[in-house]
């Protein structure tokens, strides 16, 4: 697929899920530039370049602009978006002076959340608030900002300086159509850095040169000074990772608090516990180190394609930790220098490297569940099992990437893939962390699901697996069907709260099913919502009317505090389940008689 064919099926993805907001019942007006920054950010999360659950909240008023934002589990690292749509068919370029308006808006945004002017002027109806607050109450303990312009056109200039708000450093990016379609394809693009490590490290990283008679590539082994890394994270930012399938999520994560725990208290064996990094390059200029031996003098076109954790850890660790001497640190390295002349096959080639390399470090409790008997078991659950009707499916999402790689698998040509597409359309894909969502929202867990996807999925596979107990029994295909109905009761309660409630609606919705589950669960018929692949507007107003209720409890209960914390909490579900709500009317559908 060319770039041109890519941007047209993103502006058909962005217009069905338009024309589809507008015929809902009760929906709200969807503007094509808030369902833009749906998308494009969906997309980034599941890129891993942003964190997950990402938030449209659009936010304008002069000098100010917002589109949305996603915030990390820890609550210590933000990325905001602001979007620059053009709606059009063919590329277009936006300009420099564009993009710079729309990052010094959205840079505003943050400056007035900080000093509190937003938080004392702004309506609690808007849709911002919710992030206005937890930008106000918690900014001191975010460590990376991030604001990302996201742009259906190509960005004349994509690099911007870090900006210094209120004592913390704010990294700008762009996300314009050409680097989604790169990333899209899996081959990521690279910036022509230049990097003199005569300069940057005081002479020639000594190395181990070997040449490939192959003549696709040559290879070296080397070792890379922690504070040489640290720098080149400094100045480049994530421009130096763009071919890297990961980024730099937080230094609380399990993998990055052992990496910035060895730097502080043994970096002299950091060497010795590290995978690593890989490096690839378009040239390299070999000299003599210090004792003779062949050296790397500098490398052109560099791209750290896995280790993305490593660099972004040496430089968030010292910042966190002036006295670490990132001097006596080695980080081993493996660099390839392509050979290859056709551009295609070359970014094919890093495509490959970048994936099988960063296909042996950990990444998330769910990325590490993927074979789990149960999820296999789901999988396969999801590829036997059709709808009523016959014809269509559920695809569940084991691997990330796999509902992509499936469409393009069977449906081959662009004709072949809307035909899949309208077999097993994106509302019917569900990925790990959703399931875990939908279960333990049913389970009257809503406490667990509000901690966000990977902690919530920790907990549930601790449920359905625990970690040296006995494996729970395996799903067949009526458990499968009843998670399919948990899955679209869940998916009725967002489509119905997103246009009722401004903010904290994640936390509305599991809450909701939650006490749905609690009031009806043991009466609603499961199968019967699975035949009809739907609610009946009859459950449907029952639901609006618990988010009311539920919405209301919440703020009553959380006595000031912030209600996405608050809801946390097992003590919160605790009083939100003691309250009184109408019992369901024998007038909804999808109750069982009283006595089966």
């Amino acid at each position: 697929m060319e770039i041109d064919e890519f941007l047209k099926q993103t502006q058909r993805e962005i217009r069905e899920e338009v024309n589809k907001r507008l015929g809902q019942a009760g929906g709200e007006i969807a503007f094509h530039e808030s369902v833009f920054t749906d998308v494009v950010s969906q997309h980034m999360s599941e890129f891993g370049i942003t964190f997950e659950d990402p938030v449209v909240c659009h936010y304008q008023a002069r000098g100010l602009n917002l589109s949305g934002y996603a915030l990390s589990e820890d609550a210590d690292q933000l990325d905001l978006y602001v979007s620059l749509y053009k709606n059009v068919d063919e590329l277009e370029n936006v300009s420099k002076t564009d993009t710079t308006r729309a990052a010094k808006n959205c840079s505003n945004f943050l400056t007035q959340c900080v000093e509190g002017k937003l938080l004392q002027k702004m309506d609690k109806s808007s849709e911002a608030y919710e992030l206005v607050q937890i930008i106000h109450d918690g900014y001191a303990h975010i460590d990376q900002i991030r604001i990302f312009i996201l742009t259906d056109g190509q960005a004349r200039d994509r690099n911007f300086k870090s900006r210094a708000i209120e004592g913390k450093t704010v990294k700008l990016e762009v996300m314009d159509i050409v680097r989604l379609f790169n990333h899209w394809q899996e081959g990521k693009p690279r910036d022509e850095l230049v990097v003199n490590f005569e300069e940057v490290s005081g002479g020639p990283l000594p190395c181990v040169w070997v040449p490939n008679e192959m003549e696709e590539y040559d290879y070296a082994m080397t070792a890379v000074p922690g504070d040489v890394l640290r720098f080149l994270y400094d100045k480049y930012g994530t421009r130096i990772l763009e071919a890297n399938v990961r980024s730099f999520l937080s230094l609380t994560r399990k993998v990055n608090k052992g990496i910035s725990q060895t730097l502080r208290e043994q970096p002299e064996r950091f060497m010795a516990y590290n995978n690593g990094i890989v490096i690839v390059a378009d040239e390299a200029r070999l000299g003599r180190s210090s004792d003779g031996t062949p050296g790397i003098t500098w490398l052109k076109g560099m791209q750290i394609v896995n280790g993305g954790q490593t660099t972004a850890s040496m430089f968030f660790t010292k910042k966190k930790f002036p006295a670490i001497d990132l001097k006596k640190v080695r980080v081993p390295a493996k660099v390839i220098v392509l050979k290859e002349s056709d551009p295609a096959q070359e970014e094919a080639l890093i495509s490959d490297i970048s994936r099988f390399s960063n296909s042996q470090t950990q990444v998330s409790v769910s990325d590490l569940s993927s074979n789990n008997p149960y999820h296999v078991a789901v999988e396969k659950l999801a590829m036997t099992t059709f709808c009523p009707d016959g014809y269509g499916r559920w695809f569940y999402e084991r691997s990330a990437g796999s509902y992509k790689v499936m469409l393009e698998r069977e449906g081959r040509t662009p004709a072949g893939i809307k035909k899949k597409k309208a077999e097993i359309p994106p509302f019917r894909k569900i990925i790990k962390t959703d399931l875990a969502k939908f279960i333990c929202a049913w389970k009257q867990r809503p406490d667990l699901v509000s901690l966000g996807g990977q902690k919530n999925f920790a907990a549930f596979m601790a449920m359905v697996a625990p970690e040296g107990g006995e494996q729970k029994e395996l799903p067949e295909t009526d458990d499968f069907k009843e998670m399919i109905a948990q899955a679209i009761i869940f998916k009725a309660a967002q489509k119905i709260i997103r246009p009722e409630f401004p903010a904290f609606k994640a936390n509305i919705a599991a809450y909701t099913v939650s006490i749905l589950s609690l009031l009806g669960g043991g009466r609603l018929d499961l199968m019967q919502i699975w035949k009809k692949q739907g609610v009946s507007e009859e459950l449907a107003s029952y639901m609006l009317y618990l988010a009311k209720e539920v919405d209301q409890h919440l703020h009553e209960t959380a006595e000031g505090k912030m209600i996405s914390e608050w809801a946390k909490k097992k003590e919160c579900w605790d009083q939100i389940s003691s309250m009184k709500y109408a019992g369901l009317g024998d007038q909804i559908l999808e109750l069982k008689p009283l006595g089966v």
